[in-house]
Formats: C-alpha cells, sequence, structure tokens
C-alpha cells in the first residue's frame, strides 16, 4: 500500500489518485461550503457526518461507523474503486482526512493523508461543485474486527490511547456527559503529531509513541469524544511504522453514557478489576 501519509510533491507524481476534500468543522461551519468556494483541482467532497459516520446516537457515540453500504454507495459517487489510490485533505493538519484514510485502509483500498492539507497545494483552486463524475466500481465490504475495539477492549487493553486535548482528559474541559477518560487510558493527543500544521517525521513519531508506551501498535486501542481524531493517532502510528493499531469507534461519547467507572486528572488511573463469575464481590 502507500504510505499513510504522502506530499504534495507526491500528489503530483501521480495524477491517477483520486482526491477527496475531507473539511469539517465543529464550530458549525459547513465543510461543503468550503469545498464549494475552492477546492484542489478534481476533488470529490466527502461529507464526515453522512459518509464517515453513522446516525449519532449515546449508546453508539457520536460518529459511530456507517454501515458497510452507506459508506460504499458515498465512494462510488466520489469515483473511487476498489483499485484507487486514494489522497484526502482537509484544513486541519488531517484530523478529519484520517478517518477516510483509516477507513479506506483497513479494508485493503490505498489512501493516504496530504500531508500540510489544502494549504500544501500551491496551484489555483478550484470553485463550484464538480460535474461528471464517473462513478466508482465500489464493492461494498465489512468492517475488519481485527481493526475495532469494543467498549470492554478500551476498557481492559493494556495500552488505550486518549487522543483528546489535554484538558478533556483530566476532565477540564469536557463537552459530553462525564469528564475525565477511560481509567488506564494514556493520554496522547493527535495534535502532538504535526509540527506546523504538518505530520512530524516518522522517526519523530516513533519516538513520540515509545514514550508513551508504544512498540507495536497492534496491542493498541486508540479512542476520542467521538471517533474521528483518535483516527489520526492510527494513521500517525503506522507512518511511524509501528503497524496497525485498533479503533474504538464508539469513543467517549458512548463511554460516558454507561454506568462505567471514569478517571480524571493527569495520570491513567487504575482500572477496575473484573468481575469473574464466581466472585462475590
Amino acid at each position: 500500500m502507500v504510505p499513510p501519509v504522502v506530499s504534495a510533491s507526491w500528489l503530483t507524481d501521480h495524477p491517477d489518485a483520486v482526491v477527496a476534500d475531507v473539511r469539517y468543522y465543529f464550530d458549525g461551519r459547513s465543510g461543503r461550503d468550503a469545498y464549494v468556494h475552492g477546492h484542489l483541482p478534481g476533488a470529490a467532497f466527502i461529507d464526515l457526518a453522512a459518509d464517515l459516520a453513522g446516525p449519532s446516537d449515546p449508546r453508539m457515540g457520536r460518529f459511530p461507523l456507517p454501515t458497510p453500504q452507506v459508506f460504499a454507495e458515498a465512494m462510488r459517487r466520489a469515483g473511487i474503486s476498489n483499485d484507487s489510490t486514494v489522497v484526502a485533505y482537509d484544513d486541519a493538519g488531517g484530523m478529519f482526512a484520517a478517518r477516510l484514510v483509516w477507513m479506506l485502509r483497513m479494508i485493503g483500498v490505498d489512501a493516504a493523508v496530504l500531508d500540510g492539507g489544502i494549504e500544501a497545494y500551491d496551484g489555483p483552486l478550484q470553485s463550484g461543485v464538480l460535474e461528471g463524475v464517473q462513478p466508482g466500481d465500489f464493492s461494498i465490504r465489512p468492517w475488519q474486527p481485527a481493526d475495532l475495539a469494543t467498549i470492554d477492549d478500551a476498557a481492559q487493553q493494556d495500552l488505550v490511547l486518549d487522543a483528546r486535548p489535554t484538558t478533556a482528559y483530566t476532565g477540564e474541559d469536557d463537552p459530553d456527559a462525564r469528564s475525565g477518560h477511560i481509567p488506564g487510558a494514556v493520554s496522547a493527543p493527535a495534535s502532538q503529531n504535526l509540527a506546523s500544521g504538518r505530520f512530524r517525521a516518522p522517526q519523530e513519531l516513533a519516538e513520540r509513541f515509545e514514550k508513551l508506551g508504544v512498540d507495536d501498535a497492534s496491542r493498541v486501542v486508540s479512542y476520542c469524544g467521538g471517533g474521528i481524531s483518535a483516527c489520526h493517532n492510527l494513521v500517525a502510528m503506522e507512518y511511524a511504522g509501528l503497524g496497525r493499531g485498533r479503533l474504538y469507534p464508539g469513543s467517549w461519547s458512548q463511554y460516558v453514557n454507561t454506568e462505567r467507572p471514569v478517571a480524571t486528572g493527569a495520570e491513567p488511573g487504575e482500572r477496575p478489576r473484573p468481575l469473574t463469575p464466581n466472585d462475590p464481590s
């Protein structure tokens, strides 16, 4: 597969790549409006909330994975086929583009985040809606269980990374029902994968994750508020040569709508001891 992060010069050298604009804003601005105003030539718009997530539900989280059928239909509309190479970008250091890239790579489709996003492109932008897109030949494929973590996995896995800002992790500033983090999870803000809006070099990222206890991403469960920036950590670990980690799609927005314990403060805290069938406690 192509590397999970590529440069603008790489994109120039690969004109057959399908380009996807995945801009999204938590403050209510419209990513589609931003796309219409100006996007990379030939880029298709991917709506994160409609195409890369199912309906928000407290039982499933803020951005649960869509059904494979919904995802396949969105990819076809964008002109993406089974054998496409997809380069996705946004204007937030890849925080939203990484969700699409991770989903595609999970099911075996070549995909990469454009390092630096729309600002890395130095040519003229195209405005308006892309016309005449030839629908892609994209098969419906199930999500791969090996790449996904359940709420039980997130509560019990030895190495769980929390991609949210530090203030959300500690419980100081959290928009969800309860504040804090999954007991035992380590704070790993996705923003720290970046320097000046671009991914740090693979060796730097490897050193960063090593300090967090990661030497093999296959042992890692990644979560965030709603399953979006958690993908940025997964892409960064793969870019660093550490392999593929698992996403907990429900993330904190699902976890806090249960009766499970939470931890606050800067330390991971201890996971509660799981009960066994014969445990009187």
